[in-house]
């Protein structure tokens, strides 16, 4: 009769504590592909290489991303937060299954003349205590609170580590855009400086003119104004160039004397085309995406383990030890205490605690898939505005590469007249300028073309393939290698 007391009060207290419980959630299902639809540019492209930067064949931005990538700082904030995370995923590990503890202790104390036994009693006052013992404490994970907790930790890591090579991607794409920036600076300063040359050339004509009394002095004030114009824009090309090079040493992580030393080049030109897959693709090939995904999985985890937490933990203690007021006795087989027992936990009362952290969690499970959603749509986004601006840019390329044509074979004809003597080099020299500044503004285009280009291979990826799932916390290191 006892027992079936005990039974059915064992019964109620487990009702009463599962009261409340929260029903299972359904999985996530997270969107499918892309939203891309018409976008302007042919496909038939592959995706982007992990080493993307090596299709420009300049072996000075190689070197320069090497640099980048070896001593940023930047890339150093986020191998610490993938390490930070590996770290959890162990500590998460380490808090399930067995847990052995050996103690040892030896205490020597004076029994006191007014207590409940007084020593003449005992026949003695001082006396010793000594105790050595080996401990084991096992957690049955029944309902799944700790697997969980280790998954989510995984998940965590994995996500930390696509962050990784987000930041990675961003470091290189910054490089190379500055970089070619620059060198787009330094290829205008050479045609500012072939334009100054011939605007002076004219400033010349005028003022002798003006001195022979052919001219009046509204056209030498002409010259002075359109030499100061174009040393104005020198001035600019040079402090743009300048900051650049600040911006260049910054995100490398050193001074501007360590950089190594840049020479000016023709920009490369490459023609934007998209793979044909990508809207089913894309999602998989980006990084930030990815480690959405992995922050969704986690928070699912979390909340698994957060429901587990309304049912009973069940441990078992076993003891294996000597005890003995006698150290000289203490490992003798008379002063064993053996000890085994179990335990059980239920919460029953507990001010809404787990109610509160299991809603935190849902609420955590619906911030992850907003921020993954964004990620998608932001990932679109990003490869709709580059496919545009460089089928903007080739459309305006087009018609530019007619007008640089059309002005050089003005200057061309002109130069012509002047040798025959059918007028004088001012016409020769306006024709120059003019030449001169349809192939700056071609210039322009081909910096801003190779800008979106290198836009696009991020927007893309920039060549990284998702991590596989690790195997258990010591896989953790085994990642670090990849992109």
């Amino acid at each position: 009769m006892k027992q079936r007391v005990l039974t059915v009060c064992a019964l109620s207290v487990l009702a009463a504590g599962c009261a409340g419980f929260p029903h299972r959630r359904e999985p996530v299902q997270l969107s499918g592909p892309a939203p891309l639809d018409s976008l302007p540019v042919q496909g038939g492209a592959s995706w982007p290489a992990a080493e993307w930067w090596k299709r420009y064949q300049d072996p000075t931005l190689n070197q320069l991303i090497e640099m980048a990538i070896a001593a940023s700082p930047t890339l150093a904030t986020a191998h610490a937060r993938f390490e930070s995370a590996e770290q959890s995923v162990r500590l998460a590990a380490a808090t399930s299954g067995a847990h052995v503890t050996a103690n040892g202790d030896v205490d020597r104390q004076r029994l006191s003349d007014n207590g409940f036994i007084p020593p003449h009693l005992l026949g003695f006052t001082w006396y010793n205590q000594a105790d050595l013992g080996l401990q084991a404490t096992y957690t049955f994970d029944w309902w799944g609170k700790q697997r969980f907790a280790v998954e989510a930790a995984m998940d965590n890591a994995h996500a930390a580590q696509a962050d990784r090579s987000a930041a990675l991607l961003v470091l290189a794409s910054s490089v190379a855009d500055t970089y070619f920036g620059w060198q787009a600076d330094q290829n205008r300063l050479n045609l500012a400086r072939e334009k100054e040359s011939t605007v002076q050339q004219e400033g010349k004509i005028a003022a002798a003119r003006v001195r022979a009394e052919l001219e009046s002095d509204e056209d030498l004030h002409r010259a002075d104004l359109a030499l100061a114009t174009l040393r104005e824009q020198i001035a600019s090309l040079q402090g743009s160039a300048g900051l650049r090079l600040v911006a260049l040493a910054a995100l490398l992580g050193k001074a501007q004397s360590e950089l190594p030393s840049l020479q000016s080049k023709a920009l490369p030109v490459y023609a934007g085309a998209l793979p044909d897959d990508v809207k089913l693709d894309l999602i998989s090939r980006r990084a930030d995406i990815t480690a959405s995904r992995w922050r969704v999985e986690a928070a699912e985890k979390n909340l698994a383990s957060a429901r587990a937490e309304f049912f009973p933990d069940i441990s078992v203690n076993l003891l294996l030890g000597v005890s003995s007021v006698d150290v000289g006795k203490l490992l003798e087989y008379g002063s064993r205490v053996p000890m085994a027992g179990a335990a059980i936990h239920l919460p029953i009362f507990d001010a809404g605690r787990l109610q509160a952290q299991y809603g935190g969690a849902r609420a955590a499970i619906d911030s992850a898939v907003s921020t993954y959603q964004d990620s998608v749509i932001s990932a679109a986004r990003e490869v709709a505005t580059q496919a545009t601006s460089l089928a903007q840019i080739e459309a305006q390329r087009q018609q530019r590469d007619i007008a640089v044509d059309a002005a050089q074979r003005i200057e061309e004809s002109a130069a012509a007249r002047v040798r025959q003597g059918l007028t004088d080099s001012r016409t020769e020299l306006t024709a120059t300028e003019s030449w001169i500044d349809q192939r700056d503004a071609m210039l322009q285009l081909d910096s801003a073309a190779l800008s979106a280009d290198i836009a696009l291979q991020r927007a893309l990826g920039g060549g990284y393939d998702a991590a596989q799932k690790l195997a258990g916390p010591s896989s953790v290191n085994a990642t670090m290698a990849a992109p």
